[in-house]
This record gives C-alpha cells, structure tokens and sequence, in this order.
C-alpha cells in the first residue's frame, strides 16, 4: 500500500506528545543537541527509553560513538530552547546553559525532568535509528511541560472534573475553597473552551499549526518567512511544512499571500472564532466584554 507521505505526517501528528532535546557527546569533545519528539519509555525493568532519529542527520555520527547520552524533557517555557537544537548550526550550545551528565551528555536546566542513559541498543527503523537507552540516573523536577500536537507547540492543561458546583452541590459544598481559585476557574474555562472550538477548526480539515499560520497571513501585510517565524509558536520545520500544505490547498501563493480560496478559508476560521466568541460572551454587555478583555492584556503584560 502507498500513500501520501506528507498526509501521513500530518495524520500522525494528531498524536499529541512532549518535546525532548537529545544531547551527547563524543570522546573527542564534540557535543550534539537535537529536538525530538519521538521520546517513549519501553521498560521498567530494566529501565529502558527510546527516540528515533532521521538517518540523514549530521548529529547521528556522534549519538553512534557515544556510549551515553541524556533526554532532557522541555518545560512549557522553553520553546526557543526546542527551536534552537531544531535548527542547523555548527554550535547549537553557544550561549546555553548546561552541566555535564554521565558520558559527558549536557544536561539541560529549568527542565520538566531529564533522563540520563547509557546505550543500550540501536534499531533499523526505516528512515529513522531507533536508539534505545538505559537509564542510570533521572531527575524529576515537576514543572509544566512542553506539548506538540498537529503541527504546533501546546501547554497542558489538566482537567477538572465534568461537574461544576452549580451542577454537583455536594461537591459544591465541600470544595467551596477550590470553586473560588481564579486559577482553577481559568483551567475550566480553557477546558471548555478547546472542547467546544478546536472540533469545529478540525472541520476545516487544517491542523491547528495551518489554521494559525493562515490567520497570521490574513491579519498580517507584506509578511517575511522570519517575521512568520516570530509570529507564532512553532516549530520552524513544522513552519515550512504547514507553508508547503497550505501552497498546495491553493490557500497562499509563493509571496505568502492568500489566494481567494485561501481568504475563503480564512474568514471561515474567523467566523468560528467569531461564534465561538459569540456564545461564550452572550450574557456580557459591551463594558463587561470590554473590561475582560482588558483584564486578559493586563494579565499577559504581567506576565511576559
């Protein structure tokens, strides 16, 4: 059976997983950095991991010589981190941070948690060596961490509960505490929200990354590849290859630009944002919606 690579990627990519930088280093000094997100644990007993890298890769000579290499698991925080070992260059550790780990493999700080392997077998895997590792240190710093699904980086949201107070009054009464956290309010508010939007952007039949870069595109004039870059969060690979499925949707030309079909498609994600907004916001007046949005600016000011 054959079919298309690029709509196969794009398939796979619905499965939402973390971000890792694989990080070695050889004999003779050499160190090496890249982002993966094939990151899987395999066993417990022994503690084995794995991650596949392309066979192409200039940095798989080093992860070969090496008898150790680390898996430092990214925060939510450390996009530029992830974009930085994503992208070829002849020093990727220039201006990083890191401590050394068993074999000399960088240790990356301010992670989610890191892993610290000896290796422990290789596999052909297609395209792709499947490097499996065995553990011999971890560390497990509990900070939120990096997500990556259909194209785009995402943060993690975790769930509250089907019932609300108002619908569960038990629970109401005896949480009452937890009920009136603004954070845990925010979490269910985002839950609702992705619950309700993201089915209805699926619809369009674009990844979240291709709606969002299509969006940019349509608010945006005279665009530049790196100004795009900077505009959204993701991945610059994942960057050019939303670019190339929209091209060839017929959604944008070779500029950038929209085509009519891609305006279209455009201002079709606009009005379910719109409608979502709509419904969401229906018992607000114009001063409260307003108020709201302010508050959102003030709260992202704040914490930028």
């Amino acid at each position: 059976m054959s079919f298309d690579p690029k709509e196969f990627r794009r398939c796979l990519g619905n499965f939402a997983t973390g971000v890792t930088v694989m990080t070695a280093k050889s004999s003779d000094g050499k160190q090496v950095g890249v982002t993966a997100n094939s990151f899987n644990s395999v066993s417990l007993d022994p503690p084995l991991i794995l991650w596949s890298i392309v066979k192409t890769s200039s940095s798989y000579a080093i992860f070969e010589q090496s008898e150790h290499f680390a898996v430092n698991i990214l925060a939510a925080d450390q996009i530029d981190l992830s974009n930085n070992f994503a992208k070829p260059s002849d020093n990727k550790f220039a201006n990083i941070e890191y401590t050394s780990g068993v074999g000399g493999a960088p240790i990356l700080p301010n992670t989610a948690a890191n892993f610290q392997c000896e290796k422990y077998q290789v596999v052909d895997g297609g395209d792709h060596w499947i490097m499996i590792g065995k553990v011999v240190a971890f560390e497990n710093h509990g900070r939120a961490p990096l997500l990556y699904v259909q194209g785009s980086y995402a943060g993690a949201v975790s769930f509250t509960g089907a019932k609300t107070a108002a619908n569960n009054v038990a629970s109401g009464e005896t949480l009452a505490r937890l009920h009136d956290s603004t954070i845990y309010l925010m979490h269910k508010v985002l839950q609702k929200v992705q619950m309700n939007y993201l089915p209805k952007q699926s619809s369009t039949g674009l990844s979240t990354g291709e709606a969002r870069i299509l969006l940019v595109l349509s608010d945006a004039k005279n665009i530049t590849r790196e100004d795009l870059d900077n505009l959204v969060t993701i991945p610059s690979r994942d960057v050019t290859n939303a670019l190339e499925s929209l091209k060839s949707f017929g959604l944008i030309n070779e500029r950038f630009e929209l085509t009519i079909k891609g305006f279209d498609a455009a201002e079709h994600l606009w009005a379910i944002s719109d409608q979502q907004q709509s419904t969401l916001f229906a018992n607000f007046d114009h001063k409260e919606l307003t108020t709201f949005k302010q508050s959102l600016h003030h709260l992202i000011k704040q914490l930028s």
